[in-house]
C-alpha cells in the first residue's frame, strides 16, 4: 500500500492533515474515512481498514479533524457541525482531484458526521458506520462531572483517554442540538452498521436506532466482543474484511479493460509508471498482464519480473506438452505441476564453453496419477520436447528495429 501525506483546507480555513492510501494496482474506487471523537487518522483500526481496502483497489483518504492529530486549528473552537463541514471539505478535495468518494466510513462520532454529510456528497454508493451514536449529544457522556462546570463556567478541561481537552459550552450546545434522523431518511446509498454488543462507550441500542431509521438497502454486522476503539488487531482485521466484501456489492470494482488495438500475434509492452518499472503487457486483443521488478531493484512488485515471465512460459509449455502426450497415449495422468526457478551460474560449471555466466532454469515436475515407473520416465523425457525448452536450449536471434 502506497501512502501520500496531503493537506486540504478545513471548515475554518485551517490546514487539515490527511493520508491518502493508494492501491498497488489499478485504482478502482475511493473511500473517505472519518475517525472517532478526539482520535486521529492514524489509529490502528483506521490503518488496517485502509490497508485492506487498498488491497482490493480502493484508495482511502483518512484525515485529522480540525485541532486534532497533525491538523491545524483549535479543537476548543470545533463542534459536531464543524466536523460535518470538515467531512464535506475532504469530499470536495477528492472530487477536485479526480477521485470522488464512493464509499464513506465513519467511526463513533465520525460516523455520525459521515451520516450527516452523506446525502449532500454526490456519487456516494455505500456508507459504513462503526460504533456510531444515533444522537451526537451522546458524546457528552464522556465529560462526566465536568459537564456541569462547562455549563456554569462556559468551558472546562476534560480528561479523555488520558489526554486533556478544553471543552466549551458552545461545543455542548452544538452536539445537543444536532440530529442525524433526517439525513438517514434522505440517505440514498447502501448502509452497513457495525457495532459491538459490549461497547461500553456507545451502547448497542444506538446501532438499532440507526438501522431502524435508515432505508434499504441496509445491513447490520456485529463486532462481538470488540472494544469501542476496535483496538485488537483481530477485530480490526475482521471489520476490514467484512467491510471490503460488503462494499464490493455496491461499488464497481472491475479492473479497466486492457488497451485496445493490439493485433493478433503481437505482444505489446507499454510503460505504465515512468517513475518505476511497471509495464502494461497486452497479448493480442484478449490477454492483459503487468510486468514489474521487485522493490529491492527499484520496482513496485505489481507484476512478474521479465525473467518471471520467461520461467512461466517454460513451465506452461512443459505442462502442456506432458498433458498432450499423456492424453494421446491414454495414460492415467490426473494432474501436472511444474515449479520453475531461474538463476545465473558459472559457465564452467555447466561445461558450456560460453562466457563467465549463463542462465540456469531448474524445472521440478510433479505428476499425479496411477502411472508406472516407465510412464513417468517417458513423460520426463517428453518434457524436453517442449518448444520453449528447445528455444531456450538453442541460440536465438533477436532482430531489433527503431519504429518510425
Amino acid at each position: 500500500m502506497a501512502s501520500k501525506h496531503i493537506t486540504f483546507t478545513g471548515h475554518d480555513g485551517s490546514a487539515l492533515a490527511a493520508r491518502l492510501d493508494l492501491p498497488e494496482g489499478p485504482h478502482l474506487a475511493t473511500a473517505l474515512l472519518a475517525h472517532c471523537f478526539t482520535c486521529s487518522k492514524d489509529i490502528a483500526a483506521a490503518r488496517r481498514i485502509a490497508q485492506r481496502l487498498a488491497a482490493m483497489g480502493i484508495a482511502v483518504l483518512r484525515f485529522d479533524f480540525t485541532g486534532l492529530g497533525h491538523s491545524g486549528g483549535e479543537f476548543a473552537n470545533t463542534g459536531f457541525t464543524s466536523n460535518v463541514a470538515d467531512v464535506r471539505a475532504a469530499a470536495t478535495w477528492l472530487r477536485d482531484n479526480g477521485m470522488p468518494a464512493k464509499l464513506l466510513i465513519g467511526h463513533s462520532l465520525g460516523g455520525a458526521a459521515i451520516l450527516k454529510a452523506a446525502p449532500d456528497i454526490a456519487g456516494v454508493k455505500a456508507v459504513v458506520t462503526l460504533g456510531t451514536p444515533f444522537d451526537p449529544a451522546h458524546v457528552t457522556h464522556n465529560f462526566g462531572n465536568a459537564l456541569e462546570r462547562i455549563r456554569d463556567k462556559g468551558e472546562a478541561e476534560v480528561d479523555l483517554g488520558g489526554r486533556p481537552f478544553r471543552i466549551t459550552h458552545a461545543f455542548v450546545k452544538d452536539v445537543e442540538g444536532a440530529s442525524i434522523a433526517t439525513e438517514l431518511q434522505r440517505l440514498k446509498a447502501a448502509l452497513l452498521v457495525m457495532h459491538a454488543p459490549r461497547d461500553e462507550i456507545v451502547g448497542i441500542d444506538n446501532a438499532t436506532r440507526i438501522f431502524t431509521a435508515a432505508r434499504h438497502p441496509k445491513s447490520f454486522v456485529t463486532l462481538d466482543d470488540a472494544d469501542h476503539l476496535i483496538s485488537r488487531a483481530s477485530d480490526a482485521d475482521y471489520a476490514a474484511e467484512v467491510m471490503a466484501s460488503w462494499a464490493s456489492r455496491y461499488l464497481d470494482l472491475r479492473p479497466p479493460a486492457p488497451p485496445p488495438g493490439v493485433p493478433e500475434g503481437i505482444i505489446r509492452v507499454s510503460e505504465a509508471d515512468p517513475e518505476g518499472f511497471l509495464q502494461d503487457v497486452v497479448a493480442g486483443p484478449q490477454h492483459h498482464a503487468l510486468a514489474d521488478e521487485p522493490r529491492a531493484y527499484g520496482g513496485t512488485n505489481r507484476g512478474m519480473s521479465p525473467y518471471g515471465f520467461i520461467s512461466a512460459g517454460l513451465g506452461a509449455c512443459t505442462s502442456m506438452t506432458i498433458r498432450m502426450y499423456a492424453r494421446r497415449k491414454g495414460w492415467p495422468l490426473d494432474h501436472v505441476r511444474v515449479d520453475v526457478s531461474h538463476d545465473k551460474m558459472h559457465a564452467q560449471d555447466a561445461k558450456s564453453g560460453l562466457g563467465d555466466k549463463i542462465d540456469s532454469f531448474r524445472r521440478e515436475i510433479h505428476l499425479e496419477g496411477a502411472l508406472s515407473d516407465d510412464q513417468r520416465a517417458r513423460l520426463l523425457e517428453i518434457a524436453d520436447k517442449c518448444p520453449v525448452h528447445r528455444t531456450l536450449r538453442q541460440s536465438s536471434t533477436i532482430h531489433t528495429v527503431l519504429a518510425g
